[in-house]
């Protein structure tokens, strides 16, 4: 288990450099914490709704933002780094308090398949490997169509691709209560449904990782003691 200290001394610098930041440019977990403050469950299924991004609705949605939300940030930049070094074929991003990893489903699973190829099994092995060893987290993965076919079929595939990443991560011994999953079928569209390139884009698998509350406690217990 991954712990997540830091000074009284190191807080102060980094709200200073919040405000006062000559070019206004901010680390990404100070960034978190700013959208953090004030964001609840409704603030961030809002943001999610406008930004046709349930996945960063959901990051926002979980922060606790100021100070505890800074030192969650710096618990999730590390475990971030470490996904990105093992990762291949997956996006990997900083958002807020939260990670989201974006998977190609064309690499994933087969044409109209939820059956996790080979080679995916592998690369989610190597997430398997960081969530577990920062399990202060909770996990929701999100499974995304094409417009190609029906809309019922499309939402069905999206539930049981996600459904398929849910399995596998259990049968590795990620708790299931850690996970939730949930399906969009063809609604959430990133890129154009007219141009291929576009639909292979369309087709993915997000996993969304934020703090559990575990964590949120310890962060806001940290800042209150100001103890390393």
């Amino acid at each position: 288990m991954k712990t997540m200290k830091i000074g009284l001394i190191a807080l102060i610098v980094l709200s200073m450099s919040v405000t006062g930041c000559k070019n206004n440019k901010l680390s990404r977990q100070e960034k978190g914490a700013i959208i953090g403050v004030g964001a609840g469950a409704a603030t961030g299924a809002l943001i999610g709704k406008r930004s046709g991004n349930t996945a960063v609705g959901a990051i926002i949605g979980a922060a606790v933002g100021g100070s505890a939300g800074t030192l969650i940030g710096l618990y999730m930049d590390k475990q971030a780094r470490e996904l990105e070094r093992k990762l291949e074929d997956a996006k990997v991003e900083r958002i807020g308090e939260g990670i989201k990893i974006t998977f190609d489903s064309g690499l994933l699973f087969a044409l109209d398949s939820y059956i996790l190829s080979k080679e995916t099994r592998r690369n989610i092995d190597s997430m398997v490997e960081v969530i577990q060893e920062y399990d202060e987290t909770e996990i929701l993965i999100e499974g995304h169509t094409d417009n190609t076919g029906r809309v019922a079929y499309n939402q069905d595939l999206s539930d049981k691709r996600a459904k398929s990443v849910f399995n596998y991560l259990v049968a590795k011994n990620v708790d299931k209560n850690r996970i939730k999953t949930v399906g969009y079928g063809e609604s959430q569209p990133i890129s154009t449904n007219t141009t291929k390139s576009g639909q292979q884009l369309n087709r993915r698998v997000e996993v969304v990782i934020t703090a559990n509350n575990q964590l949120k406690a310890k962060a806001k217990a940290e800042v209150a003691s100001g103890t390393n």
